[in-house]
């Protein structure tokens, strides 16, 4: 009579390991937002901050690039810190999955929604 009862244990389980998994992931992506990562170009004469989910929170720029006659350049400058600034957002985001789905027991390299 009671035979069917270890299926349900299974998926009590599972429901259990999931919301357990949906926990951690909103910690996680809390998280992102709170992690800072610096981006720069120019050896360091423009410098870009952004959250490890690639909102851009700050701008760097050295005062000695402000030459009018180049000014081509420092708009290359700056967009170059901002996009290195993204790449090591997208780089330190995937890290941090890693060790979720590492803690979790999940293969590695296993895509979560909303990443």
């Amino acid at each position: 009579m009671l035979k069917g009862l270890g299926g349900l244990g299974d998926m009590a389980k599972l429901m259990k390991q999931a919301q357990d998994m949906q926990t951690k992931m909103a910690e996680m992506q809390e998280s992102l937002n709170s992690i800072t990562v610096q981006g720069e170009s120019g050896a360091g004469l423009v410098k870009a901050t952004a959250t490890a989910k690639g909102e851009l929170t700050a701008l760097d720029i050295d005062p000695s690039i402000f030459d009018p006659e180049e000014k081509e350049v420092v708009e290359d400058l700056i967009l170059a810190a901002i996009k290195d600034a993204q790449a090591k957002a997208q780089a330190r985001s995937q890290e941090e999955m890693a060790r979720l789905t590492e803690g979790l027991g999940l293969p590695p390299g296993m895509q979560m929604p909303g990443m």
